[in-house]
């Protein structure tokens, strides 16, 4: 049984891992480096060398960057955070970018003063090195396992700050969670209603920029949200729940992929995570009117699903992290259904069983594609598991305990798939992008 502290704890868990953020960490850190090194050289670079960590390459390469007209990918966020960066905006450091600015960019990058190398000398899974020179002088600045943790800073041959030794050897990996399924129900279900106000606000958040993706002139990304709205669609598939609980989630992700700065509640650092654990709840419960009360609490067993999942897998893995935060999403609309706990589990089972394995090739505007995917096989387990149906034991990865199998699809997300994953980079960067 949870404890008053208990509850505070997954609360502040909770609210640490959603909170609203434009654009994608991958870009913007990469950015941030850049900036930090223009600052600590003390005038525009002639050049930036840059080696990053293959996971930061895979997830910045094809994500837009907001504000910036369009402009997409890493040789574009060394060249905004370079010329225009301002640190003290911390990972927020391209918010204010002006027209003018982003031509210069595009100049930058068009200029090739500018290179991407994949670092092989750290375990680090965030990881950027950047290498600023302009004649005679040079400055060097590292940031590793978060966003904006600077370790190293060099000017010329004088080492300004070097806590390199703080850095693990190897992947961090905790194995471990505070959470359960069994506490995430129990917390969801008990949870004061007012704690958990800024769920609701954040699924409504998503929602907003879902919507834009339907105005008459919208050209986001694929336009798969919007495609799935249209009078051909709604000729083959219906307009009833699931069809609507697709369409809004995709109509986000494609807004959110095409670079737009608009503000998205993320879970776990990511926007499409937070838009998967999010708005097939919301929408759903919409669709069913559901009370206040409920889809909050349909929105906390969602979310902390996805990060228990986070948790143990780690912040960046081979997994289609998509897939695992409608595994949330399952949870949340079978808790909507009116299922027990019991059931909630079986939807997890079930969702693991089916879609278990899809790989992630970056932050694309084609992620929709596998959003679509999983926020269908979602809805498919919770209806299977509001009829007591679930996948047994003796099938594959799943087990009779319901910690085990999310255990075990960590595992294989962490383990088992670190050589696709290097597949998966060589061939994104055999392309001849950089």
């Amino acid at each position: 049984m949870l404890s008053r502290y208990d509850i505070q704890r997954i609360l502040k868990l909770l609210r640490k891992e959603v909170v609203p953020a434009i654009g994608g960490n991958e870009t913007r850190m990469v950015a941030f480096a850049c900036a930090k090194a223009r600052e600590v050289l003390g005038q525009e670079p002639d050049m930036v060398k840059t080696k990053l960590s293959g996971h930061i390459i895979k997830y910045a390469m094809g994500v837009g960057i907001p504000n910036s007209g369009g402009l997409v990918g890493i040789p574009a966020a060394i060249a905004l955070g370079t010329l225009v960066g301002n640190t003290d905006l911390g990972i927020e450091l391209l918010k204010d970018i002006t027209p003018a600015e982003c031509e210069r960019a595009k100049q930058f990058v068009a200029e090739k003063r500018w290179s991407v190398v994949q670092a092989r000398n750290t375990f680090e899974i965030v990881y950027a090195e950047v290498k600023a020179i302009s004649g005679d002088h040079q400055a060097k600045v590292i940031i590793a396992k978060d966003y904006t943790n600077i370790i190293y800073v060099k000017r010329d041959n004088q080492i300004l700050l070097d806590e390199r030794c703080t850095l693990a050897t190897e992947h961090d990996r905790n194995h471990e969670s505070e959470l359960s399924m069994a506490r995430i129900y129990e917390f969801s279900t008990k949870c004061p209603l007012d704690e958990l106000q800024f769920l609701l606000k954040g699924a409504q958040m998503n929602k907003k920029v879902a919507e834009m993706a339907y105005a008459p002139d919208a050209n986001y990304g694929l336009n798969l949200g919007k495609m799935l709205k249209g009078e051909f669609e709604e000729r083959m598939v219906g307009q009833n729940a699931m069809p609507r609980v697709v369409s809004y989630t995709c109509a986000a992700c494609d807004v959110r992929m095409s670079g737009v700065a608009v503000p998205i509640s993320t879970n776990s650092g990511s926007g499409n995570q937070g838009i998967a654990a999010t708005l097939p709840i919301l929408i759903f419960a919409e669709e069913t009117q559901c009370t206040e009360s409920k889809t909050m609490r349909a929105l906390a067993i969602g979310n902390l699903v996805n990060i228990y999942i986070r948790q143990l897998l780690g912040k960046l893995s081979a997994h289609c992290s998509c897939v695992l935060a409608a595994t949330g999403a399952a949870c949340g609309i079978t808790f909507l259904m009116g299922g027990s706990y019991e059931q909630i589990t079986y939807a997890v089972k079930n969702q693991i069983a089916g879609a278990t394995g899809m790989i992630c090739d970056g932050c694309k505007p084609s992620c929709v594609l596998k959003l679509s995917s999983a926020v269908s096989s979602a809805f498919q387990s919770a209806m299977m598991a509001m009829e007591n149906i679930h996948v047994a034991s003796t099938d594959g990865i799943i087990e009779d305990d319901v910690d085990k199998c999310i255990d075990n699809l960590a595992s294989i997300g962490r383990d088992a798939m670190l050589e696709v994953d290097n597949v998966v980079l060589n061939i994104m960067t055999d392309k001849h992008f950089f």
